[in-house]
């Protein structure tokens, strides 16, 4: 069956609900969209009190999840579009939640240290200079 772009244009959302298993979105035509929630890793992941804090945005276009940052639109869902997150980015923002939403940096340097690669040095060896005087008369 095709479906046209052209149909699904101004089609919004009325209600959302969502269970352990479905996304289930109320359209304002009446129709009733439900989708694996596993197309979702976000809402997957996120607690029942995170699910149920939804908004409408767009005047319903799409719908809004703040706690999980997520964002889905009517159109991709009548479409059957699935998250387009990458692995990395999940990931990412699976360890900031288990994090208590703090973000973990590598070893950071103070911010006056600027970092020279020396003169000669050779390829696949990583040397560098604290200062810029032990650079030398070398230009950068």
């Amino acid at each position: 069956m095709k479906i046209s772009t052209r149909e699904m244009t101004g089609v919004t959302a009325e209600k959302v609900s969502v269970t352990d298993e479905s996304l289930v979105v109320e359209l304002f035509d009446g129709r009733v969209l439900s989708v694996p929630l596993a197309w979702y890793p976000r809402l997957m992941n996120g607690s029942k009190g995170e699910r149920n804090d939804w908004r409408l945005i767009g005047r319903g276009v799409g719908i809004h999840w703040p706690e999980l940052d997520e964002d889905l639109s009517v159109d991709g869902l009548l479409r059957g579009t699935k998250s387009g997150e990458s692995s990395a980015s999940f990931s990412r923002w699976l360890a900031v939640r288990r994090n208590g939403g703090a973000v973990k940096k590598g070893r950071s340097q103070p911010a006056s240290v600027k970092r020279y690669p020396l003169p000669g040095e050779s390829k696949g060896v990583r040397r560098v200079a604290e200062r810029e005087e032990d650079y030398g008369e070398a230009k950068i």
